[in-house]
């Protein structure tokens, strides 16, 4: 039982993946990928929280069709280490067994294995207050630069995935599951959830 979260930016995805884990009682892999990032290449953690998928989409663009460039420098190839550990990485967690992966084009890493593939998303208003009630203390962003963020950080996860697949990123026709939170509590939805993955997996492909 493999499952991996995409998301919308403020839509709750993270927290989906982490309760829906919680109920199947298996793990859930989000932050600690940077951390075996940092652990296995000698990085700082923020440093490399800091190559989100949409600062890293760049380099990728940039290369296609040139990769036997000489002259790389230090940056880029410390762009190119980070990546290519994080897609070690996701699989290797994969291979230990049932999981939740949330985000870092898990979908597209693990398109050979038998995933269930969540698509998080919900109304800009909804993503809007979520990430208002959720500000850390003595932040105080206006509607207005969430929703610009929001855009931002959307738009580069979309970039990231136009560099690995053809597949379009939050198409409905590119996930198992398309999840609305607008106007729902995250846990409220989980045992659903919870009984469609478990139904997923026992019920088989058919042939």
């Amino acid at each position: 039982m493999i499952i991996t979260i995409s998301r919308e930016f403020g839509s709750g995805g993270r927290e989906l993946g982490k309760r829906l884990a919680e109920e199947l009682g298996i793990p859930c892999y989000d932050a600690e990928i940077i951390d075996h990032i940092a652990a296995e290449n000698g990085f700082d953690k923020n440093y490399v929280a800091h190559f989100s998928e949409q600062s890293l989409t760049p380099f990728y663009m940039s290369t296609i069709g040139r990769r036997f460039a000489t002259g790389l420098d230090a940056h880029t190839q410390q762009v190119m280490q980070i990546s290519a550990a994080q897609w070690k990485i996701v699989e290797n967690f994969a291979k230990q067994g049932d999981c939740v992966i949330v985000g870092r084009a898990s979908d597209i890493i693990l398109e050979k294995y038998d995933t269930l593939d969540i698509f998080v998303y919900a109304s800009t208003e909804s993503k809007i207050e979520r990430c208002q009630k959720r500000a850390k203390e003595g932040e105080h962003w206006t509607a207005g630069q969430i929703k610009k963020k929001m855009k931002e950080i959307d738009k580069g996860r979309a970039r990231y995935r136009a560099a690995f697949s053809d597949t379009k990123w939050g198409a409905k026709e590119n996930y198992d599951l398309c999840v609305n939170t607008t106007g729902r509590e995250i846990k409220s939805l989980i045992p659903a959830l919870a009984q469609y993955a478990r139904a997923f997996f026992d019920s088989g492909k058919l042939v």
